[in-house]
């Protein structure tokens, strides 16, 4: 049994946060924030706004387009490190908004890798035949995190949710292969101390560029693929500079790479999942097109996965 996606679904706050707006609250400019990174604005969510509103609002949506109802979920992941308490889990709060049954649920701590590793895990639930539909949800409230009078950092992060229904597809259609994996010894270049995200951007920037192009290369081969016959690259919206690092080492144009990330920067584990929908959305992605997703983050973690889109 092949596990693929069913619905897909997002939520993104109405606040907009322009670099204009941030070029009052900090010392930087709308040059060079474009220069160094394509992100010219971003959402922020308001006090009234919590992770777990986020996420069920795109679980709804998710679970509307799969053609599914809250009674059809056998498991519930959601990918945050924004939780709204340290427990219970988000996926426990969405499970009852949804008014779901109560299945199991639990939330996936990989940071931007996180959506990756939470379809992976869905996957695997499929195919072994425990579950046939799961739920998963990448969602951020990062500017609660983001220390606004850090300009190195604060004009990276948004706040937004990304959702899929991962389930039973068609032979040779859903995640062909993936990859997953962790250096524990980069955690100290990008990390939440007490309050606020820390970054060191030259060590992150150079393992992101060696990783996403590395793992999108070893996914493709493990599919049994060639570069040629990726269809369209979504690579984790975290920086416009590594997106083409990646970008070009696959050899893929850039009218086939998801680039989001100039509208909403980099929200963490549920930048893959609106990317997907809006390519959707725009026609980009088409029945039977190969997909390579890719994303890194803290821990250092990474995942990648190869996905044969239709049902």
């Amino acid at each position: 049994m092949n596990a693929g996606i069913l619905g897909l679904g997002k939520y993104l706050p109405e606040r907009v946060l322009t670099n204009a707006d941030l070029e009052e609250i900090v010392d930087t400019s709308d040059e060079w924030i474009r220069t160094r990174t394509g992100i010219e604005e971003r959402r922020i969510a308001g006090d009234e706004i919590s992770t777990s509103y986020m996420a069920t609002e795109a679980a709804k949506e998710a679970i509307h387009n799969a053609g599914l109802t809250a009674e059809d979920i056998d498991m519930i992941l959601v990918a945050t490190v924004t939780p709204d308490y340290g427990f219970p889990s988000v996926a426990s709060m969405v499970q009852h908004n949804l008014g779901a049954r109560q299945v199991p649920a639990m939330d996936v701590s990989a940071a931007c890798a996180g959506f990756i590793y939470a379809t992976v895990t869905a996957k695997q639930f499929i195919e072994s035949g425990t579950a046939k539909h799961v739920l998963v949800i990448g969602v951020e409230k990062l500017s609660k995190i983001t220390d606004y009078t850090d300009r190195n950092t604060c004009v990276l992060f948004g706040d937004a949710a990304g959702a899929a229904v991962i389930g039973p597809v068609s032979d040779n259609k859903g995640v062909l292969s993936f990859e997953l994996g962790t250096d524990g010894s980069g955690l100290k270049h990008l990390f939440q101390d007490e309050d606020f995200i820390y970054m060191n951007g030259r060590e992150v920037f150079k393992f992101a560029v060696r990783q996403m192009g590395e793992s999108s290369l070893n996914v493709i081969e493990a599919a049994n693929l060639e570069k040629e016959d990726v269809d369209y690259f979504i690579p984790h919206q975290a920086n416009l500079r590594i997106m083409e690092s990646a970008r070009q080492r696959l050899g893929v144009p850039f009218e086939k790479m998801a680039y989001t990330v100039n509208k909403y920067g980099n929200t963490s584990s549920s930048t893959i999942p609106i990317a997907l929908y809006e390519a959707l959305e725009e026609g980009k992605v088409k029945e039977d097109d190969v997909i390579v997703m890719v994303g890194f983050g803290g821990g250092l973690s990474w995942g990648a996965l190869t996905l044969r889109w239709g049902k």
